[in-house]
């Protein structure tokens, strides 16, 4: 299954392309994970070229098998984020939603833009019902996106390894058709 996603451009806020994550992002990727942020809040750090192939493998694998769509965002055909839909289960009516964005990226609306794309998809695609998004509750940019994509906080959840802190669980059903416009 390959998707192509688009997020239309808004006032100050170039137009995003969502699409997997392939071979020739490689060198784009190593330099994105080179960011001490970026690596504090992903549990899969990626070093070295060796890193990145296996990174891209289990993106790859995740379409093959249908369990997870990763997908890199491209600002004018530049990856500068990834958004992910997992826990794709057949005949379950959620999944769960998370993302990063590079550094140089960040503040721009693009994380909220590229989860809602990403969630209009799984709505009215996937036919999915609700989607889970967690961060840990230090992570406050990652609130702020969930929020401004009518994703509802529901619970505080405990650390659980590898996550040293607690978690924030934010929900966002189906029937909360939103279109939400990037902010700064």
């Amino acid at each position: 299954m390959t998707i192509h996603l688009h997020a239309d451009a808004t006032p100050g806020f170039p137009a995003l392309d969502l699409r997997p994550w392939e071979t020739d992002d490689i060198p784009a990727l190593i330099e994105i994970y080179r960011d001490p942020v970026l690596r504090r809040w992903t549990r899969f750090p990626v070093n070295d070229e060796n890193d990145a192939k296996e990174w891209l493998e289990t993106q790859r694998r995740g379409w093959a098998d249908r369990e997870r769509c990763g997908f890199a965002v491209l600002e004018a055909g530049r990856p500068v984020a990834h958004i992910l839909l997992k826990k794709l289960v057949p005949g379950e009516p959620s999944a769960e939603v998370g993302y990063w964005t590079a550094a140089e990226a960040r503040g721009r609306g693009i994380a909220v833009r590229a989860l809602d794309a990403v969630s209009r998809w799984a709505f009215t695609t996937l036919n999915l019902e609700r989607l889970d998004l967690l961060h840990q509750v230090d992570n406050l940019a990652s609130c702020r996106v969930a929020q401004k994509c009518g994703y509802t906080l529901e619970a505080v959840l405990p650390p659980h390894p590898p996550f040293p802190n607690p978690g924030h669980l934010h929900t966002r059903p189906a029937s909360r058709e939103l279109h939400v416009t990037a902010q700064r």
